[in-house]
């Protein structure tokens, strides 16, 4: 089972790569730098799903639902599994002001 999870996990770090990258360089930078500033890599964003959430609502904004449909849309019938599900989960979750 576990082989399984950091198969889910290694093709959505590739399809959210592929995603982030297709809008632009200076962004996909952007995004990297706000992960570093916490310690955080990118390949390591599937353990901190609320930060990651919070970095990509902060530098897409309007277009944030637009990545994450095309990250679906890479993941394919992957979206269905419980991992990769819970993941979605999380990101799409409204985040509440502090």
């Amino acid at each position: 089972m576990m082989r399984l999870v950091e198969s889910h996990k290694n093709a959505l770090i590739a399809c959210i790569e592929l995603v982030l990258m297709s809008q632009g360089n200076t962004k996909y930078n952007l995004v990297i730098a706000r992960l570093k500033i916490q310690e955080v890599d990118i390949r390591d964003f599937y353990y901190h799903v609320e930060y990651f959430r919070t970095v990509l609502k902060n530098v897409y904004e309007d277009d944030y639902d637009q990545i994450i449909n095309e990250t679906k849309l890479c993941m394919g019938d992957l979206t269905e599994m419980e991992d990769i599900a819970e993941f979605f989960k999380i990101m799409e979750e409204k985040i509440t002001p502090t």
